[in-house]
């Protein structure tokens, strides 16, 4: 257990831009009023994002968003640079997520499902489970550009929920555990927001502000399994060898 807040490195990284404000920026700004060290990270910078853009256009615009998104809550942004559509599991890729998560030294990483809507996601889920794994292995290179050395120790790994809590067949996913949201919801809401663009387009193809709607309702629904106005749920990766003590349930709880 870690004591002091002060050396919890907290590392949030999801396939897109958004993708983080809506399943755990909750969560990271409970863990920033308690002094942690937050970097928000996406493989991609959202190039297909829009339906009158182009993609170099609105990859300028959705970086711009995630980096505002990231400054109101007090985060580091990177973005990796994936292609919407285009993030695949082979070992340049893996290169790739390993050297992120040796520039942001994690506690904790929080990231994709396994199992959610698109491909995307999942592979992003994949490559970050690989990455924490090998980031600790000094004889695993990736062959970047000024590298960062390998971190000390495999982080302790946890992923949100996939989109509405259920698996590409519509079936629940049962959460291992949800944190209590509620007094950081409105911050969650203001982050997600910054990403105009998006909301933009589901207004268009929608017709209403589903973007924040549907949010709001699922943060509920997830507040209301433990008698919260807000929750979000996670479940952690506890296989050989990742950690198994829960530091991000007994961090937050304590």
């Amino acid at each position: 257990m870690v004591n002091q807040a002060e050396s919890l490195r907290i590392l949030a990284i999801h396939a897109h831009p958004d993708d983080i404000e809506i399943q755990c920026a909750g969560t990271l700004a409970r863990l920033k009023n308690k002094g942690c060290h937050i970097t928000i990270a996406t493989m991609t910078a959202g190039d297909c994002g829009s339906a009158e853009m182009g993609p170099v256009e609105i990859a300028n615009v959705r970086r711009a968003e995630a980096q505002k998104a990231a400054d109101m809550l007090g985060a580091d942004y990177m973005c990796l640079e994936f292609r919407d559509l285009a993030i695949i599991h082979d070992n340049e890729s893996r290169q790739r997520v390993t050297e992120a998560v040796r520039k942001a030294r994690p506690d904790i990483v929080i990231t994709a499902p396994p199992v959610d809507y698109m491909s995307d996601h999942e592979m992003t889920s994949r490559l970050v489970r690989d990455a924490c794994f090998g980031a600790s292995a000094p004889n695993y290179t990736t062959h970047l550009f000024n590298p960062a050395p390998p971190t000390e120790k495999i982080p302790h790994l946890y992923y949100v929920d996939p989109i509405e809590g259920c698996d590409y067949f519509g079936n629940p996913i049962k959460p291992q555990f949800i944190l209590d949201i509620s007094e950081t919801f409105d911050l969650k809401i203001k982050m997600l927001a910054c990403h105009e663009s998006q909301r933009a387009w589901l207004r268009k193809q929608h017709g209403l502000d589903e973007y924040l709607d549907g949010t709001e309702r699922w943060s509920a629904a997830r507040g209301k399994e433990i008698g919260t106005a807000y929750g979000e749920a996670f479940v952690q990766h506890c296989g050989h060898p990742y950690p198994s003590s829960n530091l991000l349930l007994e961090f937050l709880e304590k």
